[in-house]
């Protein structure tokens, strides 16, 4: 029979009376993030100029390379966490949440980025859409991780979930290289390296690249606030469902205590 230690009932219910998943360090974070973005947007829409080739809508870069960006950052960050609780002795759910939530926040980036290159495709290509290389695997990529994170809300303990959820974690993150190198690989429609040229130089305009700089970081910091805040939610929901099956467990032998 489970039963909660005291200390883990304690820390559920001081987890439950909090209003928020905030703390000092994820308002600077956040406020960081902010100031950033206000950056992004002055030198995204006002102060960098216009494409030779692509006219106006080369702005959608300034959207499209930070959020892959974050996807792919997000799904290393699930791998290596994934890692840290398979072949660590301790074995710490944190670890798993950590994996969790970078899943769920790189799945929504790779979401936006999708949707950005379509926009993009939309007035580079006249369609949005192309069976093309970069974009089959990048939404390959996009179902994959669906997947990993319908794996995590199969039935089980926490246990079960976070073994069967790592394995799928370490296995998925190896289409990364597949999608980032699939315009070498394949012939495709889509651009090579925005910044750099075949040589290896920097081929942008300084403001162009400046704003692409921004964006990332932006991006960067938007990510961190995110995994920080879900990764304290999932916690809250575990506790929940500990509580709960406490809870229900009592009952029970309540029950049967009266017959």
């Amino acid at each position: 029979m489970t039963t909660l230690d005291p200390k883990t009932t304690d820390t559920a219910d001081s987890a439950m009376s909090s209003r928020s998943t905030g703390t000092k360090a994820t308002r600077a974070i956040g406020i960081a993030a902010t100031f950033a973005m206000g950056w992004l947007v002055l030198f995204g829409l006002v102060l960098s100029p216009a494409d030779v080739n692509q006219g106006e809508s080369v702005r959608l870069l300034y959207i499209h390379v930070p959020t892959i960006w974050v996807a792919y950052l997000s799904f290393v960050v699930t791998a290596v966490a994934s890692g840290m609780y398979l072949f660590t002795k301790k074995h710490s759910l944190g670890w798993d949440r950590l994996a969790g939530a970078s899943a769920e926040i790189g799945v929504a980036f790779v979401g936006l980025t999708l949707l950005v290159g379509a926009m993009w495709g939309r007035l580079t290509w006249g369609v949005f859409w192309q069976w093309d290389a970069r974009l089959t695997t990048t939404a390959l990529l996009f179902v994959t991780y669906i997947g990993y994170l319908a794996v995590r809300r199969l039935g089980g303990s926490h246990e079960q979930r976070a073994k069967r959820s790592a394995v799928v974690g370490l296995l998925s993150v190896l289409l990364i290289p597949l999608v980032h190198w699939s315009v070498v690989i394949w012939r495709s429609l889509h651009q090579t390296a925005s910044v750099l040229d075949t040589d290896g130089n920097i081929d942008m305009d300084g403001t162009m690249l400046f704003t692409l700089f921004i964006g990332v970081i932006a991006f960067s910091l938007l990510y961190l606030w995110l995994v920080m805040h879900r990764t304290r939610a999932l916690a809250m929901e575990d506790m929940l469902e500990d509580r709960g099956l406490d809870i229900a467990l009592a009952e029970r032998r309540a029950e049967g205590g009266t017959r």
